[in-house]
Order: structure tokens, then C-alpha cells, then sequence
């Protein structure tokens, strides 16, 4: 959903920004000469407020367009493009205010023409205002996220010791010690940071499944299939462990005999696609579905790539899996 209306707290401080911004517009246009300070508020104060709310549009292309992955120049012709319509369609709409103000402001319509100019270029700026506080949003979404990711994996942390712990005899809980450290440190190490290769958040899923087979023994097998090429791609942080922590909770734990997860990550074409599979019970399949875990990372994806990635579900007989499709990355770019 749009940040900003989202919370009525935030459309109520977006409004309020622009009064000043309508007040200044109207300085402008009457301090002029050409137009009356009474004919300038009454035709700026409606269409401002109308502007404020079609500037909101400004979030989706900016959703689309994220800075990490967007040059200069490609994001100057999408703004600036947007900007020059919806700055067109506003002085359209002026012109519409200033024919049912005419017949109270002698000649307003006549006089309208002669400030067309500066109304389209004021619109133009305001809407590329509203592109950087959008992006502003973005970036504190992106920054939150990322604060979460840390909360989340310390819990996680916790709870799988306290979990594996409880379920392991005594002459394995050192072993469990051992690994369930070395899982905490790689997660800390990585939630601190916007994008990493594959290998390494291929490596905090070996370290917790490592813990988990200590738990499930020979009840738990694991097959990797990586590309090569894939390894060194970029990929958002903890993305992949809720979904393996899945597999275990809703699939391997309900069988009685076990079963196994088969991780696979290609390149198809500009995309980099990562499977996750396990054998599960088909009864669970609700529980699956409404869990917490995918939820977040669709919701992560989202923020990163926009449109550009998708999460996929399936379930085919025992078999359970999910796909992720992400813009494949190679380059080391910032948050």
C-alpha cells in the first residue's frame, strides 16, 4: 500500500506541507500584477489541493524504478516524462477552474493564458518533489527493513537453540552449541547489509541446516544444485532462510520417516531463479500458505525489485516448492 496513506497520521502532514507550498504559488502568480489576490487563491487553493493527491501517483514509478538498479539517465527520462504529463493535465485542469471563475473575475480566462507558463514549470517542479520525498519513503522502508531483519534474526537465533536444544540429547548439545553459534554470527554478519552474493546466504542456509540435521538426523536429506555463475550474483539478505526454515517446519517435521529439500539456483536469461523444495504433507498445505514467513519476503521483494521479481508456489503430489525470480545482479550497489 502507498506509504503516505497508509497511515492518516502521514496524509495529514503531507497536506499540511503543502500549504505553504500553495501559499507560495500564490505570492507568485499575483504578485505579478497580472491577477487579483482574491481570483489567484481561489483558483490555486483547489488546484494544489488536487495536485497534492495526483503527486501521490509519483510512488509507483518510483517502486519501479529503484535507484540501485536504475542510472541516471534512466531515471531522469521516467520522472522527468511523468512530470511534463501530469503538469500538462494540471494546467488543463486550471484552465477549466479559470472558465467557471470568468464570470466573477472579469477577464480571468484572457489573463490565464499569460501564466500558463509558469504554472506548468511550478508543476513540474512540485511533482519532482514529490519523487524525492518518495524515494526519501523508500530508502526509510528499505533502512527499516533492514532493522528488522536484525531484530528477527536474533530472535531466530534464540529460538532455534531453545527448539534444538530441547529436542537433542545431552551428548549432542555441544555439537548443537557449536553450530547454532556459528549460525548466529554468519546472520548478524549478514542483516547489516543491503544485497550479498549468493554464496554467502547459500552458506548461513548450510549452517542452519547443519543445526537442523543434528536435530532430525538421517530423517533430514538436503541436495544443492548451484550454478556457478549464480554464486557470485546479488541477493537481499536472510532472504532464503525463512523459506528453509519453512520446508522444515510445515514439511519434514509432520513425516514420520522424513524427507529431503532440494535447493536450485539458475540463470534464465537477466533473471537469476531459486527453488526451494521439500517433501511435505498435503494436509499442512494451509498452514503453509498463510505463513508469516512468505509474506516477508514477498513484501521484501517487492521493496528491492518492484515488479521485476515474483514469488511462486506450488505443491505437485508430496512435493512442495517454492520459486523465486529476481533481476540477476553481479554488482556491488548501495541501499
Amino acid at each position: 500500500m502507498h506509504p503516505i496513506l497508509a497511515r492518516s497520521g502521514r496524509l495529514g502532514l503531507y497536506l499540511l506541507g503543502w500549504i505553504p507550498l500553495t501559499g507560495l504559488l500564490v505570492l507568485l502568480l499575483a504578485g505579478s500584477g497580472k491577477w487579483g489576490w482574491g481570483e489567484t487563491l481561489a483558483l490555486v487553493a483547489p488546484l494544489c489541493l488536487l495536485y497534492a493527491f495526483v503527486c501521490l501517483s509519483a510512488w509507483y514509478p518510483v517502486r519501479a524504478t529503484p535507484v540501485q538498479r536504475f542510472g541516471l539517465v534512466g531515471l531522469a527520462t521516467t520522472h522527468l516524462s511523468a512530470a511534463l504529463l501530469v503538469s500538462a493535465l494540471w494546467v488543463v485542469t486550471g484552465l477549466g477552474g479559470v472558465r467557471v471563475l470568468t464570470p466573477v473575475f472579469k477577464d480571468f480566462d484572457r489573463r490565464f493564458t499569460d501564466q500558463i507558463p509558469l504554472l506548468f514549470g511550478t508543476g513540474v517542479l512540485l511533482y519532482l518533489l514529490s519523487v524525492a520525498l518518495h524515494y526519501a519513503l523508500l530508502a526509510l522502508e528499505v533502512l527499516r527493513e533492514a532493522e528488522k531483519r536484525e531484530a528477527e534474526a536474533r530472535i531466530l537465533a534464540r529460538d532455534a537453540e531453545l527448539s534444538a536444544l530441547n529436542s537433542v540429547d545431552a551428548a549432542r548439545a555441544r555439537e548443537m552449541c557449536i553450530l547454532l553459534s556459528e549460525f548466529l554470527r554468519s546472520t548478524l554478519g549478514l542483516g547489516e547489509k543491503a544485497l550479498v552474493p549468493l554464496e554467502e546466504e547459500m552458506a548461513l542456509i548450510r549452517s542452519f541446516l547443519a543445526v537442523e540435521k543434528v536435530r532430525f538426523g538421517s530423517r533430514l536429506t538436503v541436495e544443492e544444485h548451484i550454478e556457478d555463475q549464480c554464486n557470485t550474483m546479488l541477493v537481499p539478505p536472510l532472504l532464503l532462510q525463512p523459506l528453509v526454515e519453512n520446508a522444515i517446519t510445515h514439511g519434514i517435521a509432520n513425516l514420520l520417516e522424513g524427507g529431503s529439500i532440494r535447493l536450485e539456483a539458475r540463470r534464465a536469461g537477466d533473471m537469476l531463479v531459486i527453488l526451494i523444495e521439500n517433501s511435505f504433507d498435503p494436509d499442512s498445505v494451509p498452514s503453509r500458505r498463510n505463513g508469516l514467513g512468505l509474506a516477508n519476503v514477498r513484501k521484501r521483494l517487492d521493496v528491492r525489485y518492484g515488479v521485476d521479481a515474483r514469488l511462486e508456489q506450488r505443491a505437485a503430489g508430496e512435493r512442495y516448492s517454492v520459486e523465486l525470480s529476481l533481476p540477476a545482479e553481479t554488482q556491488v550497489v548501495e541501499a
